[in-house]
């Protein structure tokens, strides 16, 4: 709870659990990550120690002064709807589906890839919750406002986006992949344009509130995701790259940017780049 508790003292305004499955999963072997020249590569192999560990584990942290979203990952509709009725009983705020881990097989992408598994999943999920169900979708994908909408027509309360970018990196003296995966996913400051991009046109695309993830290291950064569309943003390797004070930067900067600008309200700037 000590590490939570400093998140949540810097700022942050909700926490999102890791990713949780039915059963416990080791992940793959080292190397799972590698720092790269302008982001970090990983290939966990969504480790985590199943969901009834999890509840455990998850009653430290509920009393937090913040909403708690329960991440979870399912192989079919069957497996999420009884993940989500475990998930929901902890006592979590909301629900995050992962339709789009790029790199753990049978789950994650090859799931988010398809629009009527992914409504059929989403309607599954939403006929036993009684708590927001948000969608956490792949830019790794060819038509992705058909996925938003297929989320939106499931019954989402909400949609994520981006999850990490199809990656890979090569070790040229071994001639060898460096991950022991070989492909994994790809985060941090180079794959924000990525992210703007699929937030702005999955805002044409759906009235849902949309959460901007990838590659948000400053204010600015956030600022240009809400204005793309995003109504809230989310932080991952921000805290690699400048510590769990991150959060509190963040809010500054952009406290700071909205008073430069005379502005009052970041509820007014979300979408303002499509008028």
């Amino acid at each position: 709870m000590g590490g939570i508790q400093r998140i949540i003292d810097n700022g942050a305004g909700g926490i999102v659990t890791k990713s949780i499955g039915l059963e416990s999963r080791k992940g793959y072997l080292n190397p799972t990550t590698i720092e790269l020249e302008h982001g970090i590569l990983n290939a966990m192999g969504l480790p985590n120690p199943g969901i009834q560990a999890f509840t455990h584990e998850l009653q430290n942290l509920l009393p937090a002064s913040v909403p708690i979203i329960g991440s979870i990952y399912g192989k079919n509709t069957q497996e999420f709807q009884n993940l989500a009725q475990q998930m929901q009983a902890t006592g979590v705020h909301a629900l995050e589906l992962n339709l789009s881990c790029p790199h753990a097989k049978h789950v994650g992408l090859e799931t988010g890839c398809d629009p009527v598994l992914i409504q059929r999943i989403v309607a599954s999920v939403k006929s036993v919750a009684g708590i927001p169900v948000f969608v956490k979708l792949s830019p790794n994908v060819t038509d992705l406002p058909q996925l938003v909408q297929a989320a939106e027509q499931g019954g989402a309360d909400g949609i994520v986006l981006i999850n990490t970018v199809k990656a890979m990196a090569i070790d040229i003296e071994t001639q060898r992949p460096i991950l022991s995966n070989k492909h994994g996913g790809y985060s941090g400051k180079a794959i924000k344009p990525i992210g703007i991009r699929c937030v702005y046109d999955a805002y044409e695309a759906t009235d849902l509130p949309i959460i901007g993830v990838g590659g948000i290291t400053t204010g600015l950064d956030a600022l240009e995701y809400i204005q793309a569309g995003a109504s809230a943003i989310q932080i991952g390797s921000a805290v690699y790259y400048r510590g769990v004070e991150v959060f509190s930067h963040i809010c500054k900067e952009i406290n700071e940017w909205l008073q430069n600008h005379h502005q009052h309200s970041l509820k007014n700037l979300v979408g303002v780049a499509h008028e």
